[in-house]
């Protein structure tokens, strides 16, 4: 039986031998709204589909397009990941991270999680991006479930106290010093969160909410990587305003932000 570690060195080596990247330095995931801010980058040197490389799912939302992006950004070998995947669409926890595993293993020793979310801090408003300090994993799963790691990887019982890179976020701090930090609370969803959901999250002591992210920062620890998280507030959680949500002001959140995320990314990814 092929074990998810051996289907992301698979993976891995597939997308040297298509993108022509020995090796990567940064790997960013796309979340919703940040692919458009990512075009501020550059034009990559390849493009490969994920669907192409063992193991990688099709996503099924809106805004995720299943692509592989390689680029330099300064000195840094950059792998793009557009095209996440949830939980929600009937995935594995496995299954989730295993664009994160793929990048892990082709050299990225630091992990950019990006996404859009929630914001229950009424002074961080939609097109506000946040640094993740800290995260609550609501979605009742995890990726280290199931059989042990096979021999060379570490422990399923994976220490998650630095699991944002204190290093990394002093970095930001440093770059980009206009930026606050908060702790993102990951529901599985797909439907919205109820106010007294979000009631809980803000108890809790979260100030960011969203479906995605805290399994593939989990992920991303067990294999060693230094991990970042960067938030873009598309909408304010329910409850929080009397306005209704829909996924599509989460998606013209990130448009209208496009251009300041990709200087944000440009910015950053140089100093990381």
């Amino acid at each position: 039986m092929t074990t998810p570690y051996e289907l992301a060195r698979r993976a891995g080596e597939e997308l040297r031998i298509k993108s022509g990247i020995d090796s990567y330095d940064v790997a960013v995931v796309l979340g919703s709204g940040w692919k458009e801010g990512a075009d501020a980058l550059g034009t990559p040197s390849s493009a490969v589909m994920s669907s192409t490389l063992s193991g990688f799912v099709a996503p099924t939302v809106a805004g995720h397009s299943g692509q592989l992006l390689s680029l330099k950004v300064g000195d840094r070998n950059v792998l793009l990941v557009s095209g996440r995947v949830h939980l929600y669409e009937g995935n594995t926890a496995d299954q989730v991270v295993h664009p994160v595993r793929t990048a892990i293993i082709s050299g990225a020793k630091k992990i950019v999680l990006t996404n859009a979310c929630g914001g229950i801090d009424p002074t961080k408003g939609p097109g506000t991006v946040v640094v993740i300090r800290d995260q609550i994993n609501l979605t009742a799963t995890s990726p280290m479930e199931g059989n042990s790691p096979p021999e060379g990887y570490g422990s399923r019982f994976v220490d998650l106290t630095d699991l944002y890179s204190a290093r990394l976020r002093s970095v930001v701090a440093k770059t980009a010093p206009e930026l606050t930090e908060g702790v993102y609370a990951g529901f599985r969803g797909p439907h919205y969160e109820t106010p007294a959901e979000i009631a809980m999250a803000r108890t809790m002591g979260a100030s960011l909410v969203g479906m995605s992210t805290v399994l593939e920062a989990i992920a991303a620890r067990h294999l060693g990587a230094e991990v970042l998280g960067l938030s873009l507030v598309s909408n304010f959680a329910a409850g929080v305003t009397d306005e209704p949500l829909n996924h599509l002001e989460v998606l013209e959140a990130g448009q209208k932000a496009a251009a300041s995320l990709g200087t944000l990314l440009a910015r950053l990814l140089p100093v990381l």
